[in-house]
């Protein structure tokens, strides 16, 4: 995961994903770098657009919530509170999107 967070760290400051760069970021929070991670990591994100892969990430982390969650009547007879399962959705995207948050500022 911290490869992951080192390619965004570096993506949020404009920099070249590279794998010196990447190693760089590794080392300055103490973690020696993998060599085979850190060019997997790179060649993977070669052919990405972070940008938009961000942009997308909380529509397609909201899909399956609200796909799942059982409509009026199926509600109705389950007995289910579907407003009680948003709310939970909702506070769990905030929470990781806080986290996220304290990474970028």
């Amino acid at each position: 995961m911290e490869y992951v967070y080192a390619a965004l760290l570096l993506h949020k400051l404009k920099q070249d994903i590279n794998e010196d760069k990447v190693k760089s970021v590794i080392k300055s929070a103490g973690v020696e770098p993998d060599d085979v991670r850190v060019k997997s990591l790179v060649a993977a994100l070669s052919e990405v657009n972070i940008e938009d892969a961000l942009k997308a990430a909380p529509i397609a982390a909201a899909a399956p919530a609200t796909g799942a969650a059982p409509s009026g009547a199926a509600a109705a007879a389950s007995g289910a509170a579907p407003k009680e399962e948003e709310k939970k959705e909702e506070k769990k995207e905030e929470e990781a999107l806080e986290g996220l948050s304290s990474l970028f500022g």
